[in-house]
């Protein structure tokens, strides 16, 4: 602050300025004491000494403690997402497989086709379901929510139990791990 400054902080504010000095002198005084004691007394400047490296002793130890703790956590959460790229790439052969199914399922369920569609399919799941995928279940007639579930239209109700509710559901969803990967992508009724 420039001597101008004081001089008009003093004249329009006298009292405020007094009491920032006498506040200023007593902090200098303490001070003064507390080197003093230190000068005279070396015990006691160590045992403060002491206190502060103690103090950011356990600061560093608590802060590592914590990096510990993120690091192992990240780790986790890697290893449990690892192969999400691969396993969400695999999806689209999961709905042709269910596609193949059902077409397959129309002409004759006794069919050696179908049986080894069957069988290739409940392995691919399986395996799958072992990375942790697991499906979202949705029907039609559940409520909507709108966190959960992909609304690809809405349609007009066939009756009033079905507005606001999922009417029918065009793609599978799914979770890998605690994680939605890929919604379900429904027509919910207007």
């Amino acid at each position: 602050m420039s001597n101008t400054d004081k001089n008009t902080t003093e004249k329009e504010h006298p009292q405020d300025v007094d009491v920032q000095q006498q506040g200023e002198a007593k902090a200098d005084k303490k001070s003064k004491k507390k080197e003093k004691k230190e000068k005279k007394d070396p015990i006691v400047a160590l045992q403060n000494e002491l206190d502060l490296e103690k103090d950011k002793f356990l600061r560093l130890f608590a802060e590592f403690e914590n990096y510990k703790k993120r690091t192992s956590k990240e780790r986790v959460e890697l290893f449990k997402t690892a192969g999400q790229e691969v396993i969400t790439a695999l999806l689209p052969v999961i709905d042709d497989f269910d596609r193949a199914l059902k077409e397959i399922g129309k002409t004759d369920q006794d069919n050696e086709l179908f049986k080894g569609v069957t069988l290739i399919n409940d392995k691919l799941i399986s395996i799958l379901k072992n990375q942790g995928l697991n499906g979202v279940d949705v029907s039609a007639g559940s409520d909507f929510d709108a966190e959960l579930h992909d609304a690809i239209t809405q349609i007009p109700a066939p009756s009033d139990e079905l507005k606001g509710k999922i009417i029918d559901v065009v793609e599978k969803g799914y979770t890998l791990g605690d994680k939605i990967i890929r919604h379900p992508k429904v027509v919910v009724g207007k």
